[in-house]
């Protein structure tokens, strides 16, 4: 491990007791190990062209990439891009090899390596100044390393309540704002016949990011629950300042209140039964986020639908969105070929690029001079987006190590709400015990 590059103590500071975030990503299972560090090969002396590996194995979009390789290379000779699109990230960091520019999504996995500071510092890049501070801040609540901005946020996903606005027309139904209203729009389409809600309840995956992620997110400030939690460590319980059995009470008990709104085969149906069935205008409303658009449009192309935040409250001042990172931009330390990745980096950032690519995808866009999104399918989410209403869902702040998706698919499936948060205040707790 080269001694300039340290990697972080994993250990809580001995000023700060309880679960520090770096704590909590070494349980995931990183070692030191691995993140060893290397330098990747350099250009021959004297060559004239420095080739770059580029790291972006999204798969929907490993051709639009490829596409932008080539423009890249029409616009100079200097710099050559490799695209390494099947590889996994993590063993070459082990190798020592890591790719020089990686355009990726950004997740609690991913923070691990901006906490061991193996991400090159980007903050005095012009590009880093366009981003909208909010948006900037999504990478922080997952991890830090101190003095740097490790990466840059390129695209914006926002997931929210799909619906289908020629059943609420034909039914008098508007867009519910609040949670009383949102009951009187489930209840409107159960006694016309009409599923109000189209459940996904055997792929764990759906339910986590829908319906879990949803009612938590509407009610309470995620990221400051997770915050103060870290904090709290091994003495999480019911009876301590925040818990997922205090905090998380009310808006899962409203979770499973909405599962009496669903299909009554919910618990046999899955990501592909859900995007086909809404396609058919078998239901009202469906909990997804904007890759689901794609798959309905193979069945509806034609199907008129939009999107609104879960209302969790009576007020509406209290909408939310639930955002995703799409894909962020970084450097790792150890690539030899910094100002290549940076000249790279600049032109994936220029605003006919990137805003390109998040039209295209569905995803909004993430400068202080990115134009609204046009597509009427997420227009209605735009204002949210614009006023910094919207959070990372609660699922994704906990480790792999923790089955919440399971938990929550066991709570949908009949068991309780109390139940679903034990079980993640006592694992929570174990894992701040082993840290």
């Amino acid at each position: 491990m080269p001694s300039e590059l340290p990697l972080p103590s994993a250990e809580p500071s001995s000023t700060s007791p309880g679960l520090s975030r770096r704590a909590l990503l070494t349980t995931i299972g990183l070692g030191a190990g691995a993140l060893a560090l290397g330098l990747s090969g350099c250009a021959p002396a004297g060559s004239r062209t420095t080739t770059i590996r580029f790291f972006q194995t999204k798969p929907e979009v490993v051709g639009y990439f490829d596409d932008l390789i080539d423009k890249f290379h029409d616009s100079q000779s200097r710099i050559r891009v490799v695209h390494d699109s099947t590889s996994l990230i993590a063993p070459q960091f082990v190798r020592g090899d890591p790719p020089d520019l990686a355009c990726y999504n950004y997740n609690l996995e991913n923070a691990r390596y901006i906490e061991r500071g193996v991400l090159t510092d980007l903050s005095d890049l012009p590009e880093a100044k366009r981003i909208k501070s909010d948006i900037q801040s999504l990478v922080d609540q997952y991890g830090t390393y101190p003095g740097r901005t490790s990466a840059l946020p390129y695209s914006l996903g926002a997931a929210a309540v799909i619906y289908n606005k020629e059943i609420f027309a034909a039914n008098d139904v508007a867009v519910p704002t609040t949670w009383t209203e949102l009951l009187a729009a489930c209840r409107t389409f159960q006694d016309a016949g009409v599923t109000p809600i189209y459940g996904t309840y055997k792929d764990t995956w759906t339910s986590q990011q829908g319906a879990f992620d949803y009612t938590t997110g509407g009610a309470i400030d995620v990221d400051g629950f997770y915050e103060a939690l870290a904090d709290e460590g091994a003495d999480v319980s019911a009876s301590s300042p925040v818990s997922f059995e205090k905090d998380f009470a009310d808006p899962t008990k409203k979770m499973l209140e909405l599962r009496e709104f669903t299909n009554a085969d919910a618990a046999s149906r899955g990501y592909a039964d859900g995007n086909l069935a809404f396609a058919k205008g078998e239901a009202a409303m469906y909990f997804q986020g904007p890759w689901a658009f794609g798959e309905i449009a193979k069945t509806a192309p034609d199907l008129d639908v939009g999107g609104f935040p879960l209302p969790m409250t009576d007020s509406p001042d209290d909408l939310k969105v639930r955002v995703n990172l799409d894909l962020s931009l970084w450097i790792p330390t150890s690539s030899a070929k910094q100002e290549a990745a940076r000249e790279f980096l600049t032109f994936l950032m220029t605003p006919e690029v990137m805003d390109t690519y998040n039209a295209d995808n569905l995803c909004f866009g993430v400068t202080t001079d990115a134009p609204p999104v046009t597509d009427p399918r997420i227009a209605e989410l735009q204002t949210y987006i614009d006023d910094g209403d919207f959070y990372q869902g609660a699922g994704t702040y906990i480790p792999n190590s923790i089955p919440v998706g399971n938990y929550i698919q066991s709570a949908l499936l009949g068991s309780t709400a109390e139940a679903m948060l034990r079980n993640l205040d006592d694992d929570w707790r174990r894992l701040a015990q082993r840290s």
